[in-house]
């Protein structure tokens, strides 16, 4: 059936204050944008100089301009046409400002927010920017979950926090493959500036670093969530059991689990008189060889009931759910764990592990086992809408100065998110209107077109275009007929 609109529905529905959008919180977007910068300019200071002025135009870059936001284009369009970005570059690349000075100060802010208190999730995760070549920090062969294929690519691995209409990245770490710390790398090592202390670590061990942070940090959250590659590393879960943190992990679904407590130690000698060597390594000494989690889906006593998890735009969340207590071998200990199946499609099931108490409620867990989605949420709107894809700075320090203001961004935006929800709220009826139980939830997208709108990046004029066109076309010219010299030079030519 559908609903016929009057004259005051459609008022209702293309009304933006309705919609929690009045004009003072839009014309005050721009100096709302200002006030968050100089709560954070002092993380710019070093013992020389102050570049909190450049960071104020980088972060206004990555939230403005939609595309090519590498530093001559921010410089040109947020200083001065005639500008070249160098001033921009140094402060990215070689000022040796702290990253984690302003993450660290993002994840006070978070602490310190009453809405986000209790109920947050920290979510763990990886992600490649694929690279032309070699020469940028971490550059390599390696998996890239975005392309599907073994590419040169940089990855990063990446703590988000997630809450309600929160997610935003929190840390991040650039990870270095083994390669990068053989001595015929030294020379390069030098020249991205990885730090002379760095040593290789696993994306696995880099992102319980994170934790750690966070933990000391006193970052608000009741549980970790990290898929797979992370999930199937019994020493990480051990290490995260025994600092006290809830994970739901995802596990592949070959992961070995055990029904009922297996016997687990180290076999005694089968005869004491002979002369063969005594077992020392434990091993599961009862008969039940366990089975992978795949096949716990086919046992009859395996029961699949539909939980609501939340409100999405493509509709309700609530797909069948399995959870069994099951046994683990961790770090040479045998231990319980939940295990969380979702039924995905017909055909499709994921799978988790989670250290949550035994009396946990279904709905929990189910929940917990959907929250990774913000991860990719929060990965898609650093790359897609602040820029992170279009990194192309090679040095270390660039990545990390890089991470520090793309989660700037992203935090403006969150908390923006967070206080209009809190301060402006929605018409009632516009739900009952659309026939909705919940409305949607402002995207980074939504927060970013209005700020564009209060703070226009200026236009050049004809003549200051012109003028750029020819400085252009000199530069092209000057670097033609050095080629070419160099050239010559090479053929043995005057």
């Amino acid at each position: 059936m559908v609903k016929l609109m009057g004259d005051n529905t459609t008022e209702r529905l293309n009304s933006p204050t309705c919609w929690g959008l009045p004009p003072e919180a839009i014309a005050d977007l721009g100096p709302r944008l200002h006030r968050f910068w100089e709560r954070f300019n002092g993380c710019f200071k070093t013992k020389t100089r102050d570049a909190a002025g450049a960071a104020w135009i980088f972060l206004q870059g990555l939230l403005l301009m939609d595309t090519k936001r590498n530093f001559a284009n921010m410089s040109r369009r947020l200083t001065a046409p005639d500008t070249d970005g160098q001033n921009l570059q140094q402060f990215m690349s070689d000022s040796p400002w702290a990253a984690q000075s302003p993450i660290r100060q993002v994840q006070h802010e978070l602490k310190a927010t009453p809405a986000l208190q209790h109920g947050g999730v920290l979510l763990l995760d990886e992600s490649s920017d694929e690279k032309a070549g070699a020469k940028s920090a971490g550059a390599g062969r390696q998996h890239n979950g975005r392309l599907g294929k073994v590419e040169m690519s940089q990855t990063g691995v990446f703590l988000a926090f997630y809450k309600d209409v929160v997610w935003t990245w929190v840390d991040g770490e650039l990870f270095l493959p083994e390669h990068w710390f053989t001595p015929e790398m030294a020379d390069e090592r030098k020249r991205v500036g990885v730090p002379t202390e760095r040593q290789f670590a696993t994306k696995i061990e880099l992102g319980w670093r994170m934790l750690q942070r966070a933990q000391a940090n006193g970052l608000p959250f009741e549980a970790v969530a990290c898929d797979d590659l992370y999930g199937r590393s019994g020493w990480l879960r051990h290490e995260m059991d025994a600092a006290g943190l809830l994970y739901m992990a995802e596990v592949p679904e070959t992961t070995q689990v055990y029904l009922t407590r297996p016997e687990f130690g180290v076999p005694p000698p089968k005869n004491p008189q002979s002369h063969r060597r005594t077992p020392t390594q434990a091993r599961v000494l009862s008969a039940d060889p366990g089975l992978p989690v795949r096949q716990v889906v086919q046992l009859a006593e395996t029961h699949f009931h539909r939980f609501p998890v939340r409100h999405t735009e493509r509709g309700e969340l609530d797909d069948p759910f399995a959870m069994r207590r099951v046994w683990t071998i961790r770090q040479g200990q045998v231990v319980e764990e939940w295990l969380v199946i979702r039924q995905e499609d017909e055909q499709r099931y994921s799978y988790a592990l989670s250290n949550a108490p035994a009396e946990t409620p279904y709905e929990r867990l189910a929940g917990l086992k959907c929250v990774r989605h913000f991860v990719e949420r929060a990965n898609q709107d650093a790359k897609s809408e602040t820029g992170w894809d279009e990194f192309q700075a090679q040095k270390y320090r660039a990545w990390e100065h890089q991470l520090a203001l793309t989660i700037l961004a992203t935090w403006f935006i969150a908390q923006t998110k967070l206080e209009w929800a809190a301060t402006y709220a929605r018409d009632t009826q516009l739900a009952q209107d659309l026939e909705l139980t919940a409305l949607p939830a402002l995207s980074v997208a939504n927060v970013r077109e209005l700020l564009q709108a209060v703070m226009p990046l200026p236009q050049l004029s004809p003549e200051q275009a012109s003028h750029l066109v020819v400085k252009h076309l000199i530069n092209r010219s000057r670097s033609t007929r050095s080629r070419l010299q160099a050239q010559r030079r090479a053929r043995g030519q005057p």
